[in-house]
């Protein structure tokens, strides 16, 4: 029997995780789990949505992947990989002021980070009613990559995302 990849340690720590906070806690409400496993490229993804309970007009999604490559420098132990796992976060916000909001958002989110990410923010607008507004997805993608040594951070981090959410839904 084979140990589970890095991919599966962290998808069940983070599950553990984020469940907890949704059903015993009550700060979050999970709307959406997607639990990929790619059969063209053969890569791995996680996707958790959820919003806060008491901020519903923010989604979040929270998102581990690993690729072929990662998943295949693990499993056969090739030397010089360093196997690990990509840790993105996505907020969806409505917003009026792209230009103020938008780098708002950005400072918001790298001074929370230090900096740690790298951010792109999508504007999309439901045709006719462009004129109402817009909704940003903001991308943070974290340039540290996971392995199991960070398993102690996911609480804080965690804490970090519902915190960014509510910031955000603020501006």
């Amino acid at each position: 029997m084979s140990d589970p990849t890095i991919f599966e340690n962290l998808k069940v720590a983070f599950e553990n995780h984020l469940y907890n906070l949704d059903n015993l806690e009550k700060r979050i409400l999970i709307t959406g789990r997607s639990d990929v496993m790619n059969l063209a490229d053969l890569s791995r993804t996680l996707i958790i949505r959820f919003v806060r309970t008491d901020r519903p007009d923010i989604l979040v999604e929270v998102e581990l992947s690993a690729s072929a490559r990662d998943l295949a420098g693990e499993i056969l132990e090739v030397s010089g990989e360093e196997p690990g796992v990509t840790l993105s976060v996505r907020f969806y916000k409505p917003i009026t002021d792209a230009a103020k909001q938008c780098e708002s958002i950005g400072a918001l989110l790298a001074d929370l980070w230090e900096r740690d990410i790298r951010l792109t923010q999508t504007l999309s607008f439901d045709y006719p009613k462009g004129d109402a507004g817009w909704t940003n997805r903001v991308e943070a993608v974290f340039n540290t990559r996971l392995d199991e040594d960070h398993m102690g951070a996911i609480g804080g981090f965690a804490e970090s995302v519902i915190e960014a959410a509510g910031r955000i839904a603020a501006i």
